[in-house]
């Protein structure tokens, strides 16, 4: 299980942004995230780079892995849809549920969900 933003398990940083721009200026090999949005999907895809996109719809999960996000981030719920369809499609991204608390991850972890995010890493 993925473990990112808790305080004992260490993780790279992730820097979240919200243009073209902003991703010209992170340090190289890092780790972006952006809500979904269609131009950022694409630049990310088209040049390489290591990200986490947010999505609010089994749709835009799809998207996100055909263009090789690295990690899908969505809420518990939505979470739960989107690792039964890239469990069955073998999805390469891999599926992290947003949690508030590490009192979360056992309810994560039993409904299968491939991580956890911290909110606070990606606000």
């Amino acid at each position: 299980m993925i473990l990112i933003g808790d305080k004992l398990i260490p993780f790279d940083k992730i820097y979240n942004i919200s243009s073209i721009e902003e991703i010209k200026s992170t340090k190289a090999n890092c780790i972006i995230s952006f809500r979904y949005n269609e131009e950022l999907l694409t630049y990310a895809s088209q040049n390489d780079l290591n990200y986490a996109i947010i999505v609010d719809s089994i749709k835009e999960a799809i998207y996100a892995n055909s263009l090789s996000a690295m990690y899908i981030i969505c809420n518990k719920d939505l979470a739960c849809s989107i690792q039964k369809i890239a469990d069955n499609y073998m999805f390469d991204s891999k599926i992290l549920a947003l949690i508030n608390s590490s009192e979360e991850i056992e309810e994560i972890a039993q409904n299968e969900i491939d991580g956890i995010i911290y909110k606070e890493v990606i606000n």
